[in-house]
């Protein structure tokens, strides 16, 4: 058999590009400088995954923001307005990824959501009605070249047409039929150009196919393939799914005249029933059966199972996704080796696939009995006390009392808030001296003391700042936390923390998920000292901030010896006792962040209240059911597509929601209207993960339009998420409009 990956992560093994990137957008090297780092990555990672003795090697997997993002530039889908910025390709490029502010032109960043069920964010082109469709970009051909110019013939990957086209917003007054033609001649235009460089595969990418395709995008997809393979220019086609299988076209796909066709073997609940229907003799399946997206190693014995039941008579190994998902080696991790045996990150999970490739071969004796040891040796003990206290919980336990109209009002009254409150989410910029700090005590260079001194006085300089703009509700600035999920996990039993973890979130954004190892519960108060020290600087409210038992799930790589509910649960009950802590110290607004609420919300809408959303749901609410009707209860929500969950979102029982919606134009709110949503509401006002700041009228505008939609007794002023990777000056001049204009709306409402 032959082996394959979907991708690999670009980053860098220590966040090269990310730290090369961040000084490109400083100023502190030229685009040159950028562009040889990234060469050089690539041709690292390229040569790594040969060693390895992966057989097909991918290349412009890499990117140096988003592959969505790149595909756009490759298909001109890039709004007129910023090509005609006297800018550089790749100025243009990042314009459109963060935004862009300067002598050359303003430019507001692309919307940014969730790809599919994962924590990495991807941006959403848009195609405007003078778009046209062609060849505008030569990055494709440029790194496949790069490869082979180092001996290496890859794969060249890319986002298929029907995956692009889905993901795609569009200007009113158009549809995806309306490109359908370009985009195929523009495809086969880069078939064409990578067969004369030499290429002998491309791999399309369409993990769309796994949702619910209704018949007329079941209809769109077959379209798009039937001409498109219509003449393929001497190109072998790999069609490359992921995330889910793909049940409502396995029948077409099959039918199709490509030459290879990659299916999930991890996520996809049917797709070996689906292969055991049939899997023609003319086609490869690349069947993924190493995880991607979680780090825990493969049982072999398990793989080997469902490997022996495929039908097909040419079968290359592969990722059940691209290995983006998942940090880059264990080699860099301090770890006990009885702990670190049973993990395997991306270059690990290159090993796995030899393995089982030499294994099905006839040998890998020594390797499949060590794998067979570690899978049945007990790795950790079970809490019997904890398993008693969930099997006891009753609906009571997830019943807030009384109902939200009565709490409302019972709210107003001890809060006493102006009409249209301000706030932000929480977390306020950490600056280099915060990190540095942080760092310094870590490490035990500085005593308690010190740092307590440290952060007390970084909590002194904002509730004074905060006071002093005259903000509604303020926060502590979370200057004490290094992550919203680590921080939490810290103070937890059951979890382990990588030194090296890094996974990419967003851009050049890394995010260092925990390892939930065991059962978890709460080992002592985790956020009481600071917040109830905030609390007693100021006359105003404070929120105390925490993280939800979701987000805390979904933000870790999580067991797979235990159901995620149950690890959810267990969590929840830790964040409850927390909760409870915080009301008891006076903190009378508590936000719950949920970020990564839609996270594992199943791709595949029948799926999603039985195997997700009755228990998730139910889990947030454990958390705050027993507090009094009078301490409010906030949770925010971001870059997720939240307007067909709505009713379950109400659900929460939060009394406040906030929720990214400055770079999704709002849309959310025509959904809470029609849904009759009852929670108080806080769409972000300006995009936080842009640099710009929001121009004079900007947020005053979207206020407006936000009171269109919304009655003025429901809104909350906020921005879209929090503040921790910005800058103070961008900051404090984004949030002194914010103050502003919501005392400007605040008066138009009172006339």
């Amino acid at each position: 058999m032959a082996t394959s990956i979907v991708g690999f992560p670009r980053l860098g093994e220590f966040r090269e590009l990310k730290f090369t990137t961040e000084k490109y957008f400083r100023g502190e090297i030229e685009e040159a400088a950028l562009v040889e780092t990234a060469k050089e990555l690539r041709r690292k990672h390229w040569n790594l995954v040969k060693k390895a003795g992966i057989s097909e090697i991918p290349s412009n997997d890499f990117s140096h923001y988003d592959n969505v993002l790149d595909t756009a530039f490759l298909l001109n889908v890039v709004p007129k307005a910023v090509q005609d910025l006297d800018l550089t390709d790749l100025e243009r490029y990042f314009a459109l990824a963060r935004g862009y502010q300067g002598e050359k032109g303003d430019v507001r960043a692309l919307p940014m959501k969730k790809w599919f069920n994962t924590n990495y964010h991807y941006i959403v082109p848009k195609f405007e009605k003078e778009t046209k469709v062609e060849l505008a970009s030569q990055k494709i051909f440029e790194e496949f070249t790069e490869a082979k110019d180092q001996g290496l013939l890859t794969r060249p990957v890319l986002i298929g047409p029907f995956t692009f086209l889905q993901l795609a917003d569009y200007e009113e007054g158009t549809v995806a039929t309306d490109y359908l033609n370009d985009i195929v001649t523009t495809y086969q235009a880069v078939f064409e150009r990578l067969a004369e460089l030499g290429a002998e595969k491309i791999q399309l990418d369409e993990p769309s196919l796994v949702k619910d395709l209704s018949p007329e995008e079941k209809t769109l997809f077959l379209t798009i393939y039937k001409q498109l393979l219509a003449d393929k220019k001497g190109l072998a086609i790999l069609l490359q799914t992921y995330f889910g299988d793909v049940r409502d076209v396995y029948a077409d796909l099959i039918a199709l005249p490509i030459d290879g066709l990659g299916l999930d073997f991890v996520e996809g609940k049917k797709t070996l029933d689906l292969v055991s229907t049939g899997f023609p003799s003319d086609k490869v399946l690349y069947a993924g059966i190493v995880n991607g997206k979680n780090i825990w190693r493969n049982d072999y014995a398990n793989s080997l199972a469902i490997l022996e039941k495929i039908p097909a008579d040419k079968v290359h190994l592969t990722t059940s996704c691209s290995l983006l998902h998942v940090p880059f080696t264990t080699a860099n991790e301090e770890l006990e080796e009885d702990i670190l045996q049973h993990f395997a990150f991306a270059v690990e999970k290159l090993a796995e696939l030899r393995d089982l490739d030499t294994i099905l071969a006839g040998g890998g004796t020594d390797s499949l009995a060590a794998n067979k040891a570690l899978f049945t040796r007990e790795r950790v003990g079970k809490n019997i006390g904890l398993a008693n206290r969930i099997a006891s919980l009753t609906d009571q336990d997830y019943t807030r009392l009384p109902a939200f109209s009565e709490r409302e009002k019972l709210q107003a009254e001890r809060l006493n808030l102006p009409n249209l409150p301000t706030t932000t989410i929480g977390s306020f910029p950490q600056t280099a001296e915060v990190r540095d700090t942080r760092l310094a005590f870590r490490k035990g260079n500085i005593s308690a003391q010190a740092y307590d001194a440290f952060v007390a006085k970084q909590i002194d300089d904002w509730i004074h700042w905060q006071e002093e703009v005259d903000f509604d509700v303020l926060v502590h600035g979370e200057f004490e936390r290094n992550d919203m999920v680590e921080y939490f996990g810290q103070n937890l039993s059951g979890y382990l923390f990588s030194k090296n973890g890094w996974v990419q979130s967003y851009g050049m954004r890394g995010v260092k998920p925990p390892i939930i190892w065991g059962d978890v519960t709460r080992l002592q108060p985790i956020t009481v000292k600071w917040s109830s020290y905030a609390q007693s600087r100021t006359n105003k409210p404070v929120k105390g901030m925490l993280t939800g038992p979701v987000t805390i799930l979904n933000w870790s790589f999580p067991r797979e010896d235990i159901s995620i509910k149950e690890s959810t649960l267990q969590i929840a009950l830790a964040i409850k006792e927390e909760v409870l802590d915080l009301e008891a110290a006076g903190i009378k607004i508590i936000q719950i962040d949920e970020a990564a609420l839609r996270e594992k919300l199943p791709l595949r809408r029948s799926d999603w209240y039985e195997d997700y959303l009755d228990w998730a749901i139910p889990a947030f609410r454990l958390v705050h059911a027993t507090v009094a009707p009078d301490t409010q209860i906030h949770t925010h929500m971001c870059y997720s597509e939240f307007t067909d969950i709505i009713p379950a979102i109400d659900n929460m029982d939060a009394d406040v929601i906030s929720f990214e919606a400055s770079r999704s134009n709002l849309v959310i709110l025509d959904e809470l209207k029609a849904q009759n949503f009852q929670t108080q509401v806080g769409p972000g006002v300006y995009d936080i993960h842009s640099p710009r700041v929001p121009a004079e009228g900007e947020i005053d505008q979207t206020i407006q339009a936000i009171l269109a939609k919304v009655p003025g007794r429901k809104v909350w002023i906020n921005p879209d998420c929090g503040l921790k990777t910005r800058g103070i000056k961008e900051t404090r001049e984004s949030l002194v409009r914010l103050v502003e204009a919501a005392k400007s709306a605040r008066q138009k409402i009172q006339q």
